[in-house]
């Protein structure tokens, strides 16, 4: 085996193992320590609280690697297709470890966790990441799709507070609710001209027709179907967001209304 390979698999089984260690021993121990709700919660409750944990933390990683790819990896940057992935290998080999390791959590605790979704989702992106560890092609595109990570944590976050108690008209919540929907714009959907403007240009080109058919099925079409999932999530999630800010208004407004009567 190609030395080179043989690290991107070292790195792949590192993840998996260490992801498995933070949802069984760490996030559990940290958790205990930072809320004492935590130990309240159901068994259920406490499954998704340690996998929404470790998915908080694997996304902050390798969306801030992510960056530094898309502002400083010049050799990807000049060449979307082709070009050295090195480092873009081993984010995305940090992301394999952590969907298998996911993948894995799902099917041993699926009653509390399991999600259909979320078996498609993550056995698609390990399809479309073969490409990427395998054949190394596609190194910005797979990049790039790997911003949209930074929306997790708010997501994630969103159900920590149902879970603690906190009312939806709550400030922290409110506030989370408004930071959701701007990153989750930000990285899903203001970048998409940004991500086919990329793909247009290199669309018919000689780098193009290297990539074999499963290639540009891995990497159009779950691009396009993505996005339209991004683009309906985005309608919910501005919805959601607009009806509590409007709750919490009438609500503040009629507070005041009470005070004045009461003055």
């Amino acid at each position: 085996m190609d030395p080179f390979n043989l690290l991107i698999l070292t790195i792949s089984v590192i993840s998996f193992f260490s992801f498995q260690w933070l949802f069984h021993w760490l996030s559990p121990w940290v958790s205990s320590r930072i809320s004492s709700s935590f130990l309240s919660l159901s068994d259920k409750q406490k499954v998704e609280w340690n996998s929404r944990t470790v998915s908080t933390f694997h996304a902050l990683l390798v969306g801030i690697f992510c960056l530094y790819i898309l502002f400083f990896d010049d050799p990807v940057n000049e060449d979307p297709v082709w070009g050295d992935p090195t480092l873009v290998k081993t984010n995305v080999a940090i992301t394999t470890g952590y969907l298998i390791s996911d993948l894995l959590l799902i099917f041993y605790y699926w009653k509390a966790i399991g999600d259909k979704f979320f078996v498609v989702h993550h056995l698609a992106a390990l399809y479309a990441y073969y490409y990427v560890l395998g054949l190394g092609m596609l190194p910005y595109f797979a990049n790039f799709r790997l911003l949209a990570e930074f929306s997790t944590p708010c997501v994630n976050q969103r159900w920590f507070f149902e879970v603690l108690g906190y009312p939806k008209s709550s400030r922290p919540n409110m506030a989370n609710g408004v930071v959701m929907a701007a990153v989750f714009f930000f990285v899903r959907i203001a970048v998409m001209p940004v991500y086919y403007i990329r793909m247009y240009m290199v669309y018919g080109t000689e780098a193009f027709y290297l990539v074999p058919w499963g290639g540009r099925v891995a990497w159009i079409g779950s691009s396009i179907c993505l996005d339209i999932m991004n683009v309906m999530w985005m309608h919910k999630i501005a919805r959601g967001c607009y009806r509590v800010l409007r709750s919490a208004q009438r609500s503040k407004a009629g507070a005041t209304q009470e005070n004045g009567k009461t003055d």
